[in-house]
């Protein structure tokens, strides 16, 4: 069934980093179906160049640029490579991404740098460099970032993972406040797929095997855990790419297997008022008198 007019890409550019295999290949792969041309992103040549070749062979549009996100010059020449080959830019989706799990008193400087490096400042560069160009253009263009459950809820050993992640929501909500006029939205996908960062967590381990091994996936996963392909995570991405999600910004839209979820802004859960401010003991009592009972479970939420 060929999608509404609405949710086609025709005639629409995307940029789609770390886009040689995994999430990125699929977001990349799905977005080209939908009738985007792709600057396909990578560090990886070789997965680069087959993503490219994929799309090509698939009826697609599609070119690659080698590069680590970070340096300005990488999210310049994205978007060089998008207005230069296609004419234009209208989505940006930044996906690049690394892990250096360490626990905090083990992680060194370069473990948590260049995670951050890579997902933080890699999406900062490359959204400042498309939302530039749309801005300057008139494009009401769509920027999806990715976030994580860990940068929603936290995770062990993963500070510098968690961090960046978080990081990404609340970049995300800001640039729906500062791009709104221009009509360009921004959003954060949480995206829960077996990868092979999933099978880094050792209760996953064995579902990814079997995953790859073409087994699929076992339907409690799908629906209780929110683990599926990472096809499964691709329909959101080009659902907000599309002109269907006009009017949708500044949100943190989670998917995975069988499951959709739209995750809250943060709010005030309690506030107080003491006259003349508080001291520690009002504050030991208050909290144990009030605060205590609207205190929030640290880490996932428990089924």
């Amino acid at each position: 069934m060929s999608a509404p007019d609405s949710i086609r890409l025709d005639d629409k550019v995307a940029i789609v980093t770390g886009a040689g295999r995994s999430l990125g290949r699929a977001y990349a792969l799905a977005l080209a179906d939908a009738g985007a041309a792709v600057v396909v992103n990578d560090v990886d040549a070789e997965t680069a160049a087959q993503t490219v070749a994929d799309i090509r062979a698939a009826g697609g549009r599609a070119t690659s640029v080698v590069a680590p996100v970070g340096p300005t010059e990488t999210a310049d020449a994205l978007v060089a490579a998008a207005v230069e080959t296609f004419g234009r830019l209208d989505i940006l989706v930044a996906n690049a991404g690394v892990l250096r799990d360490r626990v905090l008193w083990k992680m060194g400087d370069d473990d948590f740098d260049i995670v951050i490096e890579t997902h933080l400042r890699g999406s900062f560069t490359t959204g400042r460099a498309a939302a530039t160009y749309m801005r300057d253009n008139g494009i009401p263009g769509r920027i999806i970032l990715i976030g994580s459950p860990a940068g929603q809820f936290g995770s062990f050993g993963q500070t510098n993972y968690a961090t960046a992640k978080a990081g990404l929501v609340a970049m995300a909500r800001t640039w729906s406040l500062e791009l709104a006029r221009a009509g360009i939205t921004a959003n954060a996908v949480i995206p829960t797929a077996l990868s092979p960062m999933t099978a880094t967590i050792p209760a996953y381990t064995q579902v990814y095997e079997d995953y790859v091994a073409g087994k699929g996936i076992p339907a409690i996963y799908r629906r209780d855990h929110a683990l599926g392909t990472p096809e499964d995570v691709a329909s959101l991405i080009v659902w907000l790419a599309s002109d269907a999600s006009t009017g949708v910004t500044g949100q943190a839209i989670g998917i995975g297997g069988d499951r959709l979820t739209l995750y809250a802004h943060p709010a005030v859960l309690r506030t107080m008022n003491q006259d003349g401010g508080w001291s520690p003991e009002q504050i030991d009592e208050a909290w144990r008198a009030e605060l205590a009972a609207d205190a929030q479970h640290s880490g996932p939420p428990k089924d």
